[in-house]
């Protein structure tokens, strides 16, 4: 993935115009999806898909003033940074609160690009129009933030912190998430071949915790090296890598701890215990913070986990 500091202003506006494109297409499905049920709301996606492909056409024709028709292919996905966003299919049956919800994460997303380009740009046209644009973005943000009170005004009011909550889920939830489910999930092969090798539980212990800890210091590294939060708003690089490493740790520790019991079948039976309670959580905040249906959660949780304790127990038994 290429870094957003080392692009050049012709790759700023190839990535501008992709940007745009996409977003056109996004509010086009958003007015679409809505317009039976919230036809003034789904008016207000098309007026924004629309302003969108406005802006692309005036991003296009700086373009090739500057540098010719030749557009290089560069997208959101390959410029780190950016935050992964579900397929509009993935948020079906549509609703003001979901559609409220991606716009205002859009904009804000695309204003910020917008802001840090004009920073970077040295060309004063190239920086007048960024800076323009990311006006407007800003318009279309407070836009998007306003569709619910406009429909919903008696639920308004459970809405106010929901900017906050979102932006903790960023910055805590979701990494802390990333790194619960990897060390609770990862450390259970190694964990359970080791115990079924070796039937020594001070081993086994030796080898969760090198586990444990060596997956936290990957996975706190990955998250703090992937996304320096100045275009996402997803905060400090450092402390989501510091949740996730630590979160990582935690979830490995969970099922390691118990192998300093010196019985072995008992330090295991505790242990297994240990991993059913840490899927459990896993799956509970996966449906209680990040919408997932309580049944898929819980079923890619457990049958992954179970799948991943049943190659280290034939491993380590074979």
């Amino acid at each position: 993935m290429l870094d957003f500091s080392d692009l050049k202003e012709q790759e700023l506006l190839a990535l501008a115009i992709s940007l745009e494109e996409e977003d056109s297409r996004i509010y086009g499905e958003f007015a679409r999806g809505l317009r039976e049920t919230y036809p003034h709301t789904a008016q207000v996606f098309r007026a924004m898909a629309e302003e969108e492909t406005g802006h692309r056409h005036r991003l296009l024709d700086l373009y090739r003033a500057k540098f010719g028709d030749h557009i290089p292919l560069i997208r959101r996905q390959d410029v780190r940074g950016f935050v992964e966003r579900e397929p509009v299919w993935l948020l079906r049956p549509l609703g003001i609160e979901k559609v409220r919800a991606q716009a205002e994460l859009m904009e804000a997303e695309t204003r910020r690009f917008y802001i840090r380009a004009a920073q970077r740009s040295t060309d004063a046209s190239v920086r007048q129009l960024l800076g323009d644009l990311a006006a407007e973005e800003g318009r279309h943000e407070m836009r998007a933030g306003s569709l619910e009170r406009e429909h919903l005004p008696d639920e308004a009011h459970k809405r106010e912190n929901e900017a906050e909550r979102r932006l903790f889920l960023l910055q805590v939830i979701q990494p802390g998430l990333i790194g619960l489910m990897d060390g609770s999930v990862s450390t259970l092969a190694p964990l359970f071949a080791a115990a079924f090798a070796t039937h020594s539980t001070w081993e086994t212990f030796l080898v969760g915790l090198a586990a444990s800890i060596g997956a936290g210091i990957s996975m706190g590294f990955a998250e703090a090296l992937s996304d320096d939060g100045a275009l996402t708003g997803r905060g400090s690089a450092w402390l989501r890598g510091s949740i996730s490493g630590g979160m990582t740790t935690l979830g490995g520790l969970g099922h390691t701890l118990p192998y300093l019991i010196p019985d072995f079948w008992t330090a295991t039976t505790v242990a297994g215990i240990v991993v059913v309670l840490e899927l459990a959580a896993i799956a509970w905040i996966r449906n209680r913070f990040m919408q997932t249906p309580v049944f898929r959660a819980a079923f890619q949780v457990v049958v992954g986990g179970l799948l991943v304790f049943a190659t280290g127990v034939l491993i380590g038994s074979s």
